[in-house]
């Protein structure tokens, strides 16, 4: 994890040239407060949190002068938290959100260079789009996951420990997520409310679509709902088998220094799953593949990524 565990997050930022802010995004304010006075002049300050809009809002303002905060977000990780939950392969060919906001270029290619260095594949967006696609590929299905454990706990005692025992290997896959650090997630939907509702509303008329074709046994529209998200399904998993940027063409020398990670269990390893793991094989999930077609969230319509390679 690093070289040295500072007893204090005090401790852990003097004389940082780069810090990240792994923390619940509903805890950032309160950590920039508390270090602010210990950055040095020059730092670079990003974060890991899966909301965009909240985090900026919350810490721009308390950025010292002479300092630079590039928002950003990891896509990788697990259900796990904390540093013993980091493996050395974490962030390999995992796409790392960069929100560039008003830094200066330089700032910005350095913190580039330094998610490369670790396998991660840079990507830049704005906020407000940021907080839209994770509300989608992320927030939402984390509460559907929520949701669903709830509902198998809240079944009569028989049924509740039958549906237990013999779970099938799609709903452990699809409720694994709900295993997540329940802080994390409270914050996320706290702080990404307008896009989460936004999502879940129109989710929800999907599945109320869904609902009245099993209603009315219309065996036809639910045959042609499945087979165009099997279709998408399978999309997805030719996007993810792509070749992604490797080598050297993804860095820019060799990263050396010192690393200092402030003790406690508050770091997460990464803010957010990827979408790699939010495609189960039952009902609600394929319903939840086709919505993910209907709002536009494949390449074709996204941002065009920008890669900056480099020979040296």
């Amino acid at each position: 994890i690093g070289d040295e565990i500072a007893p204090r997050i005090e401790d852990a930022v003097q004389d940082a040239d780069l810090v990240v802010l792994a923390v619940p995004v509903g805890a950032m304010s309160a950590v920039m407060t508390q270090i602010s006075a210990q950055l040095k002049d020059g730092a670079v300050i990003t974060d890991t949190g899966s909301t965009k809009r909240s985090v900026i809002a919350d810490i721009a303002g308390l950025i010292p002068t002479g300092c630079y905060f590039i928002p950003s977000h990891p896509l990788a990780g697990t259900e796990f938290s904390g540093p013993a939950a980091g493996f050395p392969s974490l962030f390999k060919n995992r796409y790392w959100l960069i929100l560039p906001e008003d830094a200066a270029q330089e700032h910005v290619d350095r913190l580039a260079d330094f998610v490369r260095s670790l396998g991660a594949i840079a990507e830049f967006m704005d906020a407000d789009y940021h907080d839209r696609v994770l509300a989608i590929t992320s927030h939402l299905p984390h509460l559907i996951a929520y949701t669903i454990v709830g509902t198998a706990v809240d079944l009569e005692t028989q049924l509740k420990e039958d549906v237990i025992k013999y779970s099938a290997s799609g709903f452990r896959d699809f409720t694994r997520i709900a295993a997540s650090d329940p802080t994390m997630w409270r914050d996320v939907f706290i702080n990404n409310d307008e896009a989460v509702l936004e999502m879940l509303q129109r989710f929800s008329e999907d599945l109320s679509y869904l609902q009245r074709a099993i209603r009315w046994k219309e065996a036809d529209k639910l045959h042609e709902l499945f087979t165009r998200t099997r279709d998408i399904r399978r999309s997805i998993i030719d996007l993810g088998s792509q070749p992604r940027m490797t080598g050297s063409a993804r860095y820019r020398g060799v990263r050396t220094g010192f690393v200092r990670v402030a003790g406690g269990n508050s770091l997460s390893p990464a803010a957010d799953l990827t979408a790699d793991y939010l495609l189960p094989i039952f009902l609600l999930p394929l319903h939840f593949l086709l919505y993910l077609k209907r709002c536009c969230l494949f390449p074709h319509s996204m941002q065009t990524a920008r890669f900056v390679q480099h020979s040296d």
